[in-house]
């Protein structure tokens, strides 16, 4: 059965903002230093499926950001608009559609597109073990080992007495508290959600038809005119209709077809500017440095600059981020709280900064 990439690029980034905008969201952006993050994520796809077989579904507003990005190595029809953002239900039933109806039934392997893996020998033989089991007509969702207890991911409670790779999902944990998530990774049967998928195209729609049957016939309208003349005014019609709702809660929570396997990938959701260590060394201060910069008695700070030389003194734990037309400063332990920046300057007009 040919195995399809899906990667889900729609959204805004407005935690890496002032870099990330809304036509130029962070997977549109070179955090490491080496490629664009949807670029790398390509890379990546492309161990388990031909880039010929990948498809991008991104905002309106971001494709031709995309196409310009992805130029040489993905399709540029293979680039699915969203006239509005739907969440991930919508967003995966309709690239489900589209491999179903223009090219046939395969196995869809879906990933967000700004993740980072460490260990990239380790997700490929990881998403060959989880094609093999979804070609069964399992839903397969790839957790992660934890490897401390975070409280910044959902859980996957899995039956820890199954002896296989995959196993039965029990339930999904929202983010926990500190003292939760302890006792989550003490008991060994639980997995850091990652938001990766591995299933039958079919078999997703069979489970919206059932599970969700109000988003499902949405789709089915949409399923309807693809290929035809009328194939970009009936999404443009119908898509802003689509219930908005995550494909975790509309069908993997309620699904009896679903399986976890739980590996250890060095994995990483790079989700704010805190998360930067990841794709960064720090040096003997406990600074991660991207762009100039001169420290002076400073210590454990994130900085990035495009053009102009950050320069510190006797400061801790800061986040600095310099970029064409903005500065922004932080507490490092607040770096969550960029949306807030967002939220005010939208709410003072200012779009010409978002």
């Amino acid at each position: 059965m040919k195995t399809y990439g899906v990667i889900m690029a729609g959204g805004g980034g407005t935690r890496f903002w002032p870099l990330s905008r809304h036509e130029v969201p962070k997977q549109l952006l070179n955090l490491s230093g080496k490629d664009k993050m949807i670029n790398e994520t390509i890379d990546r796809v492309s161990t388990i499926a031909d880039k010929k077989d990948i498809f991008v579904v991104t905002n309106v507003d971001q494709v031709p950001g995309m196409k310009d990005a992805t130029s040489g190595r993905l399709r540029e029809d293979h680039i699915l608009s969203e006239p509005s953002a739907r969440n991930t239900a919508a967003c995966i039933g309709y690239a489900a559609l589209e491999i179903v109806k223009k090219y046939g039934d395969g196995i869809m392997c879906i990933f967000p597109s700004d993740h980072f893996i460490k260990d990239e020998k380790a997700f490929t033989r990881i998403l060959k073990e989880a094609i093999s089991v979804a070609e069964s007509g399992s839903l397969v969702t790839l957790g992660i080992t934890p490897t401390f207890p975070s409280t910044g991911y959902g859980y996957i409670k899995f039956d820890k007495s199954e002896t296989t790779l995959d196993k039965k999902v029990v339930e999904f944990k929202e983010k926990p508290d500190e003292k939760t998530a302890k006792e989550y990774v003490d008991s060994g049967e639980y997995s850091w959600n990652s938001g990766m998928f591995v299933w039958q195209a079919s078999v997703i729609l069979d489970e919206f038809k059932k599970l969700l049957p109000d988003v499902y016939e949405c789709l089915e309208k949409i399923g309807d005119a693809l290929g035809n003349a009328d194939e970009k005014a009936v999404i443009d019609e119908v898509y802003p209709t689509i219930p908005s709702i995550s494909i975790d809660y509309g069908i993997m929570e309620k699904s009896d077809k679903v399986r976890v396997i739980s590996a250890e990938m060095g994995w990483n959701d790079v989700g704010s500017w805190d998360n930067m260590g990841v794709l960064y060394d720090a040096d003997s201060d406990g600074n991660i440095t991207a762009g100039d910069f001169l420290g002076i008695d400073t210590k454990n700070c994130i900085t990035y600059s495009k053009k102009r030389l950050i320069s510190t003194i006797g400061v801790e734990d800061l986040i600095i981020v310099e970029t064409d037309d903005a500065i922004m400063v932080i507490d490092k332990n607040r770096a969550q709280d960029v949306k807030k920046i967002v939220d005010t300057l939208k709410e003072q007009g200012r779009d010409e900064l978002l």
